[in-house]
């Protein structure tokens, strides 16, 4: 995409490096373009390369906070992941995210949410007894079988203790009754849609960190962009009218993390090919943006 060339003017895209570096913040960035499993069909286009395209539409600078990201941070990429959905696709995904060892977050972009599955499965590597899950999302991905729509369960099988699960932002008339009880049951903390009329997204944020995290866990957050309301985000085939808002998500994503406790965030459920005029693509990329500068808030 064309932009004015300003040296006063740096593109997000300038956060982008190979490598780390000595004099920033490290963040590392993989992408996993998860679609084959999705119960509703998507296109095979990257998503990940156009969120990495749509960073170009913004600027490094918080007025919030007066920080210049660009001063703070490198994103470190580490590029995309060929065929996560493959029969090779866990071990593929493992040996990218090693990568982030040496970084304070890893981020990744879906894909849709079986990229989550696949990559707090690698971060963990078997042993899911540290680790705490924040989900923000209108849907518990709790369903039987393997697909985007059962990463939750998936990753619950497996060992992750339900008690230090937080589902956030829940839609209305968007779960089934089966699936909910079965996650109440098991001690799963879910908090609805409604909650945000109550309390503001940082407030909830700060309650979320506090189960998944509790006990020093470290803590995986999966942000499912078809948790907002659905004129936002017209490439989220699932999204639904009246979501939470894009202020809203960006807020929660801000203040989660900002937590020393979060080790990886993941952006997900985008099909570009549905996104025809960039809109849902700019909210990932200012999704990934507010991570960065949670990091930047994190005390060292």
């Amino acid at each position: 995409m064309a932009t004015t060339l300003d040296t006063k003017w740096p593109a997000a895209t300038s956060l982008l490096n190979s490598r780390t570096r000595l004099d920033r913040r490290n963040v590392a960035l993989v992408g996993v373009s998860t679609y084959l499993t999705s119960l509703t069909a998507r296109s095979s286009a990257s998503t990940p390369q156009a969120v990495r395209a749509a960073l170009a539409r913004f600027s490094t600078w918080s007025f919030v906070d007066g920080v210049d990201l660009v001063d703070e941070v490198a994103l470190v990429d580490w590029g995309d992941v060929v065929d996560p959905d493959g029969p090779s696709g866990p071990e593929a995904v493992a040996a990218a995210l090693a990568h982030g060892r040496d970084c304070e977050m890893v981020l990744v972009l879906g894909g849709d949410n079986a990229a989550t599955w696949l990559a707090l499965r690698a971060l963990a590597a078997g042993d899911y007894g540290g680790y705490g899950l924040i989900t923000l999302d209108a849907h518990l991905d709790q369903r039987d079988g393997r697909s985007n729509g059962s990463p939750v369960r998936q990753l619950i099988d497996e060992g992750l203790d339900p008690r230090f699960v937080v589902q956030v932002g829940l839609g209305e008339f968007s779960n089934s009754a089966p699936y909910a009880r079965r996650a109440l049951k098991e001690g799963v903390t879910v908090v609805p849609r409604a909650a945000f009329r109550e309390a503001s997204a940082e407030s909830l944020a700060r309650k979320a960190l506090a189960v998944a995290g509790a006990g020093g866990r470290r803590v995986y957050v999966d942000v499912d962009l078809d948790v907002v309301e659905r004129s936002s985000v017209p490439g989220c085939p699932s999204a639904v009218p009246g979501g939470l808002s894009a202020d809203e998500v960006r807020r929660f994503v801000r203040e989660v993390a900002s937590s020393n406790a979060v080790v990886a965030l993941d952006v997900t459920e985008v099909d570009v090919e549905r996104d025809r005029d960039e809109r849902t693509v700019r909210l990932a990329a200012l999704v990934v943006l507010e991570a960065l500068l949670g990091v930047v808030r994190r005390p060292r």
